[in-house]
């Protein structure tokens, strides 16, 4: 969380970019879904599915307890995501490990952090 924030349960969104190999296009339409995880020593945390919109964009509204837990061990997250056509999985991010978060966020008033996971080629 960036020094700005004054809520620690604010909302963070995490944003990804999907481009078509080939055609560099973005990646649309109804029969795609991105879920974003928190990989963990046991169990992988799900933080969300999102539809893309007609960008190619991805996003995802989480917390800082939804990766982090009540003990607060994982302040930083290790996320990635996985690309489903027709609830099928097509692309898996590789795991961005120990993020810290305060790197590459911008915060806007009301809305709180915002986090740019980057642009991703994929097979469509």
């Amino acid at each position: 969380m960036s020094q700005m924030s004054l809520n620690k349960e604010m909302n963070i969104e995490v944003r990804v970019l999907l481009i078509a190999k080939g055609n560099d296009e973005p990646v649309t339409g109804d029969e795609y879904s991105v879920r974003l995880f928190d990989k963990d020593i046991f169990n992988d945390d799900f933080l969300g599915e999102s539809s893309l919109n007609e960008d190619g964009r991805a996003k995802f509204i989480i917390t800082e307890k939804d990766f982090a837990g009540f003990a607060k061990l994982d302040e930083k997250p290790d996320f990635y995501f996985v690309v489903y056509k027709n609830k099928k999985p097509i692309f898996k991010s590789r795991v961005m490990k120990n993020l810290d978060l305060t790197n590459f966020e911008e915060f806007r008033m009301r809305e709180g952090e915002v986090v740019d996971l980057g642009t991703f080629l994929i097979d469509a």
